[in-house]
């Protein structure tokens, strides 16, 4: 029929022996074969194989071999070699082994006993001649006898290929609008991961803990939009991908299964997903902006001096077509991610810009600083819309301008206009006290600690669906508010030395 492909089940079934074996599954690819009669034949590279043969790696050689169905002749032969150099190095008990409990030898036993009879005789001399044991050949010439007899039965297939063709047919189908895009997809039911949603509820314990080396910790940590990254930046420079379920690093992405981790040569202070999850923007405290693509490790973007001084925060238009960055240097700039350019300037704060995000709509900019103000901006003029300062909780002086850490759009909540003036922030200043506030500058809600002492706030997050809000404070206590009502609900400990920040997992009741 027109348009379509078969696919032979020996296939299929090569793809899941290649799975099995890649993930170590080791008895369940030898039932497989058993079973199927379908032999895997394959290697990662041919190349590595034989010079494994030629160097006489023959821990390597059997282990790779252990897998492939050659013909009995050419295992025979094999395993000959591999027990006459051991003899040769007067592992005589290995060598014994290798002649009568493996099974090509046990065949030789039955179909050609002189062969097997000689060996023996070779394996109880007290000495070792090298010419009658090779045949007058050089061992060397041997091996690669040996190697090009192997090659011939063996097939070269690219690593991982069921995840890769997985992979590509979801793509296909996210492309064709039969899944939706930019979600983890549960393979199995064919639907998005997330379709099923958790009901938003306040963490009751620490699940798991990363740790980090002893002359490191971390600068600042994301989640990836589509849930499968966790990501963070470290004061050596290093920016590593963990999985959240166990707190390990992501061994799946094989640049840091290597060793080959993402990096900046100072400490690392700002980091953000784009909305796709496919790119990452990290900062670093001599100002250095890079874009990352998450998938290979690969630098796609570096902007070496967007800003005079340190990045502390990153953010991503709607489209991802430029990246948002507050700094110590007072400003804020937008930069264009295919260009490669800093675009735009947003100038006015006389202390360092802590925040700096875009509203939905991506028509405006909203900044936060230490010098006590949120300064709303046009995001295409870089023109000063609103300066709001945050009103300070009555038992401060209303005189005093109090750092602003952060100011964060709030997620939209049912009945809410999403965009534009009606748009809503969370500001979280040095105080005890988180505030809900329009782009206006008027109080809306307040969140608050109730502590004078130790209870200032230092970072927050709303909860996706804007359910909760939470922010941890000085005494390293998380403190879950409801938003509807505005009441703290729960309070956990949740460090032992100083907390620098919070983010909220984009589906699940997961918090770092």
């Amino acid at each position: 029929m027109s348009g379509t492909a078969s696919v032979d089940s020996a296939d299929v079934i090569r793809l899941m022996l290649q799975f099995c074996k890649e993930n170590g599954l080791h008895r369940s690819l030898q039932a497989l074969q058993e079973e199927s009669r379908v032999a895997l034949n394959t290697v990662d590279s041919l190349d590595a194989l034989m010079g494994d043969i030629n160097q006489g790696r023959w821990d390597h050689v059997l282990q790779t071999v252990s897998y492939l169905s050659l013909p009995e002749g050419v295992q025979q032969d094999l395993y000959v070699q591999v027990l006459l150099e051991m003899a040769e190095l007067r592992e005589l008990d290995v060598a014994q082994h290798l002649l009568r409990e493996t099974a090509p030898m046990v065949a030789m036993k039955q179909d050609t006993p002189e062969r097997y009879l000689r060996l023996e005789a070779i394996l109880k001399r007290s000495y070792f001649d090298p010419r009658d044991a090779y045949d007058g050949e050089p061992k060397e010439k041997k091996r690669s006898m040996l190697a090009q007899a192997i090659s011939k039965h063996v097939q070269v297939a690219p690593p991982s290929r069921l995840l890769a063709l997985i992979g590509q047919a979801m793509k296909w189908q996210q492309h064709a609008g039969i899944l939706p895009p930019n979600t983890r997809i549960d393979v199995f039911r064919g639907v998005a991961a997330d379709a099923i949603e958790e009901q938003e509820q306040c963490p009751t314990q620490i699940a798991k803990t990363v740790k980090f080396g002893e002359k490191s910790h971390p600068e600042c940590a994301c989640f990836s939009p589509d849930g499968q990254y966790c990501v963070s930046g470290s004061v050596d420079g290093f920016v590593e991908v963990w999985d959240y379920q166990t707190a390990m690093l992501r061994k799946d992405l094989s640049y840091q299964d290597e060793g080959a981790f993402m990096m900046h040569e100072q400490a690392v202070v700002g980091i953000a997903f784009s909305k796709d999850s496919e790119l990452l923007a990290t900062g670093a405290v001599d100002g250095q902006l890079k874009i990352w693509k998450v998938a290979t490790g690969q630098c796609v973007r570096r902007y070496e001096k967007a800003h005079n001084e340190g990045i502390t925060f990153i953010s991503w238009s709607k489209d991802n077509s430029q990246v948002l960055t507050a700094s110590f240097d007072h400003t804020a700039r937008a930069h264009g991610v295919k260009s490669g350019k800093t675009l735009k300037e947003f100038r006015g704060h006389t202390s360092y810009v802590n925040s700096a995000v875009y509203t939905k709509d991506s028509n405006r900019v909203v900044t936060a600083s230490s010098d006590g103000n949120v300064i709303v901006w046009d995001a295409r003029t870089t023109e000063q819309i609103t300066t709001i300062v945050p009103p300070p909780p009555s038992h401060l002086s209303s005189t005093v301008h109090y750092t602003v850490n952060s100011a964060i759009v709030a997620p939209t909540a049912p009945g809410q206009a999403s965009e534009g003036d009606d748009a809503q922030i969370y500001v979280c200043t040095k105080t005890n006290t988180v505030l809900l506030m329009n782009l206006q500058g008027q109080v809306l809600k307040t969140f608050s600690s109730g502590k004078r002492e130790k209870g200032d706030f230092v970072a927050m997050t709303p909860s996706p669906k804007g359910d909760w809000l939470y922010a941890v404070a000085e005494d390293n206590k998380l403190y879950c508010f409801n938003t509807a009502t505005g009441n703290l609900e729960q309070t956990l400990k949740v460090a032992e030395k100083d907390i620098i920040g919070i983010v909220h997992h984009p589906s699940r009741n997961v918090l770092a």
